[in-house]
């Protein structure tokens, strides 16, 4: 960030309890072309925080009531950002060094040199926009390779990410197209929870697990004496749903008798209980999936071709996993990561192995994947995954392993770089971001993302 840069846009405050340095500071800093305000105590000073954003804070430690250790911590409070410079006589030179462990950027000693302070203020507000910067890029990479539990960086996901943010701004019906074990229902609860309906219920039913009358009852709820065993009235999944989303899965094995029922009730938002003699209004978002060829029952008379396009207002199509093979290593972590929360042992997975999965098909898709890593975590005796740990129809396309000069054959469970090194590239990938930021001051980076020199020196992999 330059000069000039910082001049048009920085806003300083400016705290201390001597008026005198108050003024001299104010007019500084405008002659230097920022914005400044003043306060002369740190209640004050808070007043400032809690009306506007600043980019810097200039305070004195010794202040009363309320001294500057105390404002610091407040301040951060109120905007996280805030990059603070504390102001300290030499003989308060331990509690400044406090202050800066504590959050504040730098101090400078009473009385100050102006061109000492002037270097101080660009280099706070150079650190405080990187900062911005950084939780930008970590929000950035977060998002781009995960999405409300959704897991993947291939270009098929970006696209399933954008249209969950599209789909989720409207109130419209969704038809999540995609074969079993795809992450049908992920998408619906990401949607959901994306929505302005996110607060409501998310209510999901299977609907090719029950038969008709049963899933009739389920959905539509009975009143006391419907039928046999009736005794006492029941909700049902749509008024439990009601101001929230009801997720319809595997939509297109509703029998053609209740699809006419399902059709008026998107139509008119009422249903009727089963026995009932009313109707009952009904608020809720439905969001339906199948992994059937759903074109293909309508063509045949299966489906009935008005509720298909009721409920297909937005198609969501999901790849499935041999599509989108780069984004098994990103997965596989996800699982591993889950499977040491839950077992509290860290399991890792030779990049052989990771190339192995690449390579097959996955006609269960994720679910598939996740069932085999869990396995093959839990049953690990060395706490590392090699190509031998996985069932034998995966290792069939284990890649052929060829003769390294050494003798050893390259990519073999023992040479092999594990899933940490792909890991690796990616956080360095980032720490290279960082830097450019910082505009190579490696200090000045490894500052910003709140680690050591010697921690970015390892991690960056440069000495």
């Amino acid at each position: 960030m330059d000069k000039a840069s910082n001049t048009l846009k920085a806003r300083i405050l400016v705290v201390d309890d001597e008026v005198s340095i108050v003024e001299v500071l104010k007019a500084l800093l405008k002659r230097e072309g920022y914005r400044v305000k003043a306060a002369v105590t740190a209640e004050e000073a808070l007043d400032c925080l809690r009306k506007e954003k600043f980019d810097l804070m200039i305070s004195d430690i010794r202040m009363k009531p309320t001294d500057g250790l105390q404002l610091l911590h407040e301040a951060r409070e109120l905007q996280s950002h805030l990059a603070v410079i504390m102001m300290t006589a030499y003989a308060a030179v331990e509690t400044a060094v406090e202050a800066m462990k504590r959050g504040a950027f730098d101090y400078i000693c009473k009385p100050f040199k102006v061109d000492e302070l002037l270097v101080t203020v660009e280099r706070a507000l150079s650190y405080e926009h990187v900062m911005v910067e950084n939780e930008t890029l970590k929000e950035t990479l977060r998002t781009r390779f995960h999405f409300r539990n959704l897991v993947g960086d291939s270009e098929k996901m970006q696209q399933v990410y954008s249209m969950i943010e599209k789909v989720a701004r409207t109130d419209s019906t969704v038809l999540i197209l995609g074969a079993s074990g795809t992450g049908k229902e992920l998408v619906a609860k990401a949607i959901h929870a994306s929505s302005a309906r996110a607060e409501k219920a998310f209510v999901a039913i299977n609907c090719a697990s029950l038969p008709e009358t049963l899933l009739e009852s389920e959905l539509f709820g009975y009143v006391k004496g419907a039928f046999t065993g009736a005794n006492k009235f029941k909700k049902g999944l749509f008024e439990s749903a009601h101001g929230g989303t009801l997720f319809l899965d595997e939509v297109g094995s509703i029998p053609i008798n209740m699809q006419l029922t399902l059709l008026r009730v998107l139509q008119e938002h009422e249903i009727r209980p089963v026995g009932a003699t009313e109707n009952v209004p009904v608020d809720v978002r439905i969001i339906a999936a199948t992994n059937e060829d759903i074109d293909g029952k309508v063509r045949s008379g299966e489906f009935r071709e008005d509720l298909f396009y009721r409920l297909s207002v937005i198609p969501v199509d999901l790849p499935p996993l041999r599509d989108r093979a780069s984004d098994i290593p990103l997965i596989v972590n996800h699982f591993l990561e889950r499977f040491y929360e839950q077992d509290n042992r860290r399991v890792t997975i030779t990049s052989a192995a990771v190339r192995t999965l690449e390579r097959y098909s996955w006609p269960g898709n994720v679910r598939e994947l996740e069932n085999v890593i869990n396995r093959a975590a839990a049953l690990s005796e060395n706490d590392t995954i090699d190509v031998e740990d996985l069932p034998a129809k995966i290792q069939e396309v284990a890649p052929t392993p060829t003769a390294t000069p050494g003798g050893s054959p390259a990519g073999s469970g023992s040479t092999a770089t594990s899933l940490k090194a792909f890991l690796r590239a990616k956080e360095r990938e980032y720490l290279g971001h960082v830097l450019e930021q910082c505009g190579g001051d490696k200090e000045m980076a490894a500052k910003s993302l709140g680690i050591s020199l010697a921690t970015f020196y390892r991690k960056y992999g440069e000495t």
